[in-house]
């Protein structure tokens, strides 16, 4: 199967360059509600997933399914509007099949967004979070299988799964506008039903500060394939056992709403500084 990993990824990577002129070595990940930042893209080709040959498709409201390739400042990035689960039955080859093609596509820096669930009471909803760190609790591994060195080594260190050095431009760039970034771990669960209070303290006594359904695996994707990862949650709820009233994912998006001004802001002066 790797070694069809690598061709269909190769291939969609190619047929995505045939529709731009423009390379970007930078992405973005768009996760649920936060989609709105593509529209600030200058020059931009938009392309729906499902005319990317072997990409999977969202099926998950607030996941608008595009690849939108402009620029941002004189910065050519690549914009995924949406990506997909595993709880939506897609294979772990599947969930990261978009990694792999912005890797072929020559992407070297990743920023991943995501809605998440506060477990850190010291954190309040609306709030933008960098991921520090993860905890992998989704049962799934996308290196587990057949090894194909094309794709990267099959053993890799996860010390800095999230880079540093990005961490330190978003830490800049939020104080360029005044806001004030925490950081966190973020703990990662398969999904689709929101966690259970017992399993938020659970959580919490295993060090986590955030929890959510994306992101790790195409973390662990990426950095199999050498590009760097910047991980940003917003905070849309409090986890399970912290608010009184039930979790929804109509809250989840309507403060992902809320937030995608901001977020939008913080990224497009990430972006020049990464390039730089």
């Amino acid at each position: 199967m790797s070694d069809l990993l690598f061709d269909r990824a190769t291939a969609a990577a190619e047929f995505v360059l045939t529709q731009t002129p423009l390379r970007p070595h930078i992405a973005i990940v768009l996760g649920s509600g936060l989609g709105a930042f593509a529209e600030h893209l200058e020059n931009a080709t938009a392309i729906p997933f499902a005319e990317i040959p072997h990409f999977p498709q969202s099926t998950v409201p607030g996941h608008s399914g595009r690849l939108v390739v402009g620029i941002v400042g004189s910065t050519p990035v690549a914009v995924m509007q949406g990506r997909v689960h595993a709880y939506e039955g897609y294979s772990s080859d599947e969930v990261t099949f978009p990694v792999r093609v912005l890797g072929r596509m020559g992407v070297r820096a990743l920023v991943l967004t995501n809605a998440a669930g506060a477990i850190n009471q010291g954190f309040r909803q609306g709030q933008l979070v960098l991921i520090a760190d993860h905890i992998n609790l989704s049962g799934r591994n996308p290196i587990a299988g057949p090894a194909d060195e094309r794709l990267g080594p099959r053993f890799f260190d996860m010390s800095e799964a999230y880079s540093g050095q990005l961490r330190k431009l978003a830490h800049e760039a939020a104080k360029s506008m005044d806001l004030d970034l925490e950081e966190g771990v973020y703990l990662s669960v398969l999904g689709p039903s929101f966690e259970t209070p017992a399993e938020i303290r659970a959580f919490r006594a295993l060090g986590a500060d955030l929890v959510g359904m994306s992101t790790v695996q195409e973390t662990i994707a990426a950095r199999q394939m050498g590009i760097e990862v910047l991980g940003i949650s917003c905070v849309t709820n409090m986890a399970a056992g912290i608010q009184a009233q039930p979790l929804s994912h109509e809250e989840v998006m309507e403060t992902g709403r809320q937030v995608e001004a901001r977020l939008a802001e913080l990224l497009k002066r990430i972006i020049p500084l990464a390039a730089s």
